[in-house]
């Protein structure tokens, strides 16, 4: 018999609980998944919680970008459609365009580049008129004024997804486990002390008598914190800085529009608004500030976030029964969070690497650097990951 493949993979968010998952469908691998932070856990270096979640095509046409979103909209697909435990669901989306009085403003997730010389390429991306996704989510159309929301001269709208992260995540660690994935908790310092820690035991990790044994091959998922990561420490990341409002009212459909003038628009500022599926709430947003390392909760923000969600979707607080108080403060908050967006100059970096540390030398396969897209790439990722790992496996042979 053949000896299976020892492969740790380090990083519990979306990107690495996706690679896990799929890596484990083949038959020829043993996977153990370490991270320090897991499904659950709310920190500002766990990026995954703090997400909308959703999938809006942001990949510029004949990108790399573009082909990971393609191959991952059929998997979300079919979850929302025959799994509503993943907390996936489909909704129906508007995006507004032209509003007057509002400065055009929308983060450049397209490139998630700093140095981006058209901060609205992506935008312009989705205005075309037969863009590279208009088969690719159903109910693709553009808008006339008289089907808009009232103040909105243009728009399109399309069926796409949201995502519950507190559900989507547990999901998919729970997949994993069924698969006889094993998880540890564990922060390393080095990307090469991960080998180490690749669990023999294939069920029971409770076991007294737990044996590690040196993995073959190590896939690296561990976003912005791969900035400092040894062995690693890619300088071409950075943090995009998320400011989101989770409230209780829920939305019927998935909004963004522009923001309100240059001022706040200049602060990296958009509005959006998103149902998280499963009864839970709605998202409001946001922020998208580049370079801002800053984890603390701006309530000055979440003011002008709630101020521009009841401007931009009066239906937020259309059954409100609150009187004599601005419109604002209608919407019942259940809390404010930060998360930062792992973003990276020349985009999300895929790719193998023969590593050595100071006891292992060995391939690693990145996969990190998604910036704001990583729910809605995370399945196409994956895929490319795994294409990269059996071709590392075959030059190991």
């Amino acid at each position: 018999m053949t000896e299976k493949i020892k492969i740790v993979v380090v990083g519990a968010g979306v990107s690495g609980l996706t690679t896990a998952l799929l890596l484990s469908q083949n038959s020829d691998y043993k996977i153990t998944v370490i991270a320090k932070h897991q499904p659950g856990d709310l920190d500002i270096e766990y990026a995954s919680p703090w997400a909308g979640a959703n999938y809006i095509p942001v990949a510029l046409a004949g990108s790399h970008e573009e082909v990971y979103e393609r191959n991952t909209w059929d998997w979300l697909y079919d979850l929302a459609r025959y799994t509503p435990e993943s907390g996936v669901h489909l909704v129906g989306t508007f995006e507004g365009k032209d509003r007057p009085g509002c400065h055009e403003y929308f983060p450049p997730r397209a490139k998630d580049s700093e140095d981006s010389p058209d901060l609205r390429q992506w935008r312009d991306e989705i205005e075309k008129p037969n863009p590279w996704f208009e088969n690719v989510v159903p109910n693709w159309r553009q808008l006339s004024e008289s089907e808009c929301p009232a103040g909105y001269p243009r728009g399109v709208s399309f069926t796409s997804i949201c995502l519950n992260p507190q559900i989507y995540l547990p999901f998919l660690q729970s997949r994993c486990i069924k698969a006889g994935v094993k998880f540890r908790r564990l922060d390393i310092s080095h990307i090469t002390q991960a080998a180490q820690y690749f669990l023999h035991n294939q069920r029971d990790t409770m076991a007294p008598n737990i044996k590690n044994d040196t993995a073959d091959l190590i896939v690296n998922c561990t976003g912005l914190s791969s900035h400092k990561l040894g062995g690693v420490k890619d300088e071409k990341l950075y943090p995009v800085r998320g400011q989101i409002v989770l409230i209780q009212e829920e939305v019927d459909y998935m909004i963004s529009c522009a923001d309100e003038d240059q001022d706040t628009a200049a602060e990296g500022e958009f509005c959006y608004a998103m149902s998280r599926g499963a009864g839970g709430g709605s998202i409001l947003g946001g922020t998208y500030q580049i370079g801002n390392w800053d984890g603390k909760v701006n309530d000055s923000t979440t003011e002008r976030i709630l101020r521009r969600a009841v401007k931009c979707c009066p239906a937020l607080i259309a059954g409100s029964q609150k009187t004599g108080i601005e419109d604002w403060k209608k919407l019942t908050v259940v809390r404010a969070g930060v998360g930062l967006r792992p973003a990276r100059k020349d985009g999300v970096r895929i790719e193998s690497e023969l590593i050595t540390g100071k006891a292992w030398k060995g391939w690693v396969v990145h996969n990190y650097g998604h910036g704001g897209y990583g729910y809605q790439s995370s399945w196409g990722c994956a895929r490319q990951v795994a294409k990269l790992v059996r071709d590392c496996v075959s030059r190991a042979l």
